[in-house]
């Protein structure tokens, strides 16, 4: 009876450094075949065990600008000193083949994103505290002390912007934020606005269809079928 829209959708995923949002991200393509990650392009330099084309594409600086001449991001913004964008034509073909793209991007990026596609699906990635947020920025042992507060600072404003998103998911227990996320993504595609077309006969067809395909003695009864009753 319902059509429903063959376009894949749109899925912003947000929050600050350590709070585990790349973690969530590649348990949940783990478990399902139509996500598709998008791969963000990037100035900074690839930490210990990043990969080119896996984690991000890394280019110069001076390459990161010039493809932003040439209008080759979706969006783009400026975090801690490097430039982070997402290329967009990917994007756009695989949405058109009725995959789900997820975006894993900074706050100023989603912002952009939101402006231009409203009607993608916008989760934010909380950290449990504040104190763990901190404990897992150390833990990483990838930069020095002023850089990791650094990030906690900015963290901590991003925190506040939360309420620009659809849903919020905090990150205590993993398997259950992948859970959630999982859950989000399924009823966003129940949407009534995700209706192509309602395919809904009238009722006279309705009734008509029953009565020829339901075989049913409807002849009067007689007084002996009556006493027996």
């Amino acid at each position: 009876m319902i059509k429903q829209k063959k376009q894949g959708q749109l899925i912003v995923v947000s929050g600050p450094s350590g709070a585990g949002k790349d973690t969530i991200v590649g348990k949940l393509i783990e478990n399902n075949s139509n996500i598709w990650l998008s791969v963000s392009a990037t100035s900074r330099k690839p930490r210990a065990g990043e990969e080119e084309g896996i984690n991000y594409f890394f280019l110069e600086k001076e390459e990161f600008e010039q493809k932003i001449q040439e209008n080759y991001f979706l969006e783009y913004a400026e975090y801690a000193g490097n430039y982070y964008g997402t290329p967009k034509e990917k994007i756009i073909e695989k949405i058109e083949k009725g995959i789900d793209v997820v975006l894993v991007i900074e706050i100023q990026g989603a912002k952009k994103i939101k402006d231009l596609v409203p009607e993608a699906i916008f989760i934010f990635i909380m950290p449990p505290s504040e104190k763990e947020l901190l404990k897992r920025l150390k833990n990483r042992k990838t930069e020095a002390k002023e850089k990791i507060i650094e990030r906690f600072n900015i963290a901590y404003k991003e925190m506040n912007e939360v309420t620009k998103y659809n849903y919020v998911v905090v990150n205590d227990e993993l398997e259950e934020a992948v859970d959630k996320v999982d859950s989000i993504i399924k009823a966003e595609k129940c949407r009534v606005d995700r209706i192509e077309e309602m395919l809904v006969a009238n009722q006279e067809e309705i009734i008509h269809e029953f009565l020829m395909e339901n075989d049913f003695d409807n002849s009067p009864m007689t007084d002996k079928m009556k006493e027996e009753k």
